[in-house]
C-alpha cells in the first residue's frame, strides 16, 4: 500500500483574530488587551485550585486594578451545567463586558458557555446540540453577539481557541458551538503554567499524544495540514519523557504550542482524520470521564485507544498504515492487516512509559458503568454527527467489554 501523501491544493485558509502572548511576563500585556476591546469590567472565571492554591488571582487584581470586576472560582472538572449557570449569574451581576478564563479545558469551556448563556435569551438546554430520534444531530445557530473572551492557560489544551464546548448535566453531556466564543487573546505565561501539578501534565500529555497519533491517520491533506500534523506529532513524542520534570518550563509551553497547532488544521484547510478508531475512542473516553469525575481525559483515552485500534483498525486500513508508519513499526510492503496491531502495541508501550492505564479495569471502574457509557457514546455529535454509531450498537458494546 503506497503511503505517499498526494497534496490537495484546493483549500482556503481562515485565520482567527486571537493574539498569543507567550513567555516571560506575558501577562503584563493583559491591560492592553482590555483597552483594545474597550473593556472596563473584566470578570474572571476559574476553579478553586487556581484561586486558593496559586497567586494568579491576586496577580490579576494588581494588573487590572479597577477593571477587575469580580471572580467566579467554582468551575469544576468537566464543566457542570450548574457551575456555568452560577458563573453567568455572577458575571451578569458584576456587569461584565469581558470574560477571562484562567485554567485548563474545563474552565475555558465553561467561560464559552457562560458567554452563550449571558447573550442568548432561550433556555440553555435549547441552545445545545439536539439529537432527534432519526436523522443527524442539529446544532442550533446562536446569533446574539458574545462578550470577548481572554484565556490564560495553566495547562496546554485544545480547548484554548475553539468555538465548541461540552457541559456535563446529570451524567449526560450537552454540546454547544458558537464561533463567536473563540478567544480574542491567549496567554502562555510561565508562572501560570507552572501551577499545573505533574499529574495534570501527565494526563494532558497523554491526551495530546493520542490526538497527535490519531491525526496522522490520513492519506490526503493540504500541504499546511501535512506539515502541521507532522510537527505536532514530533512535539508530543519528544515531550513525553519530559512531562514529569517540574522545572521544565519549555515542555509546558510546548504543550500549549502543540494544542494550538492541532486546532489550526481546520483553519489551514485540513480535514479531520475521521477514522473509526479515533471517533469511537473519543466517544468512549468522553462518556467515561463525564460519568466518573475521578478519571482524567488522558487516562480515559489510554484505557480505550489500543483495544479500539485492534478491533476497528481494519475498517480504515490506509489510515492505520499511516499511523503505524509514523510510529516506526510498519513500512510499505509489510502486511496491511498487521498495521493496526503493531500500532496498538507501540501505543501501549508509549502510554505505559508515562504511567497511563491500558484497561478500564485499571481505573477501578465497575462493569455496571458500561451500559451508561455505551448509551452516552451514541449521543456524541463530535464523534458521530451522522448517527452511524446507532447501527453499530452491538459491536460497540463488544469492544467496550473487551476494553475492561
Amino acid at each position: 500500500m503506497a503511503l505517499i501523501t498526494p497534496y490537495n491544493y484546493d483549500f482556503r485558509i481562515a485565520g482567527t483574530a486571537a493574539r498569543v502572548y507567550s513567555g516571560k511576563d506575558a501577562l503584563t500585556h493583559l491591560p492592553s488587551e482590555l483597552e483594545r476591546h474597550r473593556a472596563g469590567r473584566a470578570f474572571v472565571i476559574c476553579g478553586r485550585s487556581v484561586s486558593q492554591k496559586t497567586g494568579l488571582i491576586v496577580r490579576l487584581r494588581a494588573l487590572l486594578g479597577d477593571a477587575f470586576a469580580g471572580v467566579y472560582d467554582e468551575m469544576r472538572k468537566d464543566t457542570p451545567l450548574a457551575d456555568v449557570i452560577a458563573a453567568r449569574d455572577a458575571a451578569r451581576a458584576a456587569e461584565a463586558d469581558l470574560l477571562i478564563a484562567v485554567g485548563g479545558g474545563s474552565v475555558i469551556q465553561g467561560a464559552r458557555v457562560t458567554a452563550i448563556a449571558l447573550a442568548e435569551k432561550r433556555p440553555i438546554e435549547e441552545l445545545a446540540t439536539q439529537y432527534p430520534e432519526s436523522g443527524p444531530a442539529i446544532s442550533p445557530r446562536l446569533m446574539a453577539p458574545k462578550l470577548p473572551i481572554i484565556n490564560i492557560l495553566t495547562i496546554g489544551t485544545t480547548a484554548q481557541n475553539r468555538g465548541g464546548s461540552p457541559v456535563k448535566s446529570g451524567g449526560y453531556r450537552l454540546e454547544f458551538f458558537d464561533p463567536k466564543t473563540r478567544p480574542v487573546a491567549l496567554f502562555w505565561d510561565p508562572e501560570a503554567l507552572a501551577t499545573a501539578p505533574i499529574s495534570m501534565m501527565r494526563t494532558t500529555g497523554a491526551t495530546n499524544y493520542w490526538a497527535a497519533v490519531k491525526n496522522m491517520g490520513y492519506v490526503r491533506a493540504t500541504p499546511l495540514a501535512h506539515f502541521n500534523r507532522r510537527q505536532v506529532f514530533e512535539l508530543m513524542r519528544d515531550s513525553l519523557p519530559r512531562l514529569a520534570d517540574p522545572g521544565d518550563v519549555g515542555v509546558r509551553i510546548d504543550l500549549c504550542l502543540a494544542t494550538y497547532l492541532q486546532n489550526r488544521d481546520v483553519d489551514d484547510g485540513g480535514a479531520r482524520a475521521e477514522h473509526w478508531v479515533g471517533r469511537v475512542t473519543y466517544a468512549f473516553a468522553t462518556a467515561l470521564f463525564n460519568l466518573h469525575e475521578q478519571v482524567g481525559q488522558g487516562e480515559a483515552n489510554s484505557a480505550f485507544a489500543p483495544t479500539v485500534m485492534r478491533r476497528l483498525g481494519s475498517r480504515d486500513a490506509a489510515a492505520m498504515c499511516r499511523i503505524a508508519e509514523t510510529l516506526g513499526v510498519w513500512r510499505e510492503g509489510d502486511p496491511v492487516d498487521e498495521a493496526p496491531l503493531r500500532a496498538a502495541d507501540c501505543l501501549e508501550q508509549q502510554l505505559a512509559s508515562i504511567g497511563m492505564p491500558l484497561k478500564v479495569s485499571d481505573l477501578g471502574i465497575p462493569r455496571a458503568s458500561a451500559a451508561v457509557i455505551l448509551e452516552n457514546s451514541l449521543r456524541n455529535f463530535n464523534a458521530d454527527p451522522q448517527r452511524e454509531f446507532v447501527r453499530e450498537r452491538a459491536l460497540l458494546g463488544e469492544i467496550l467489554d473487551a476494553a475492561w
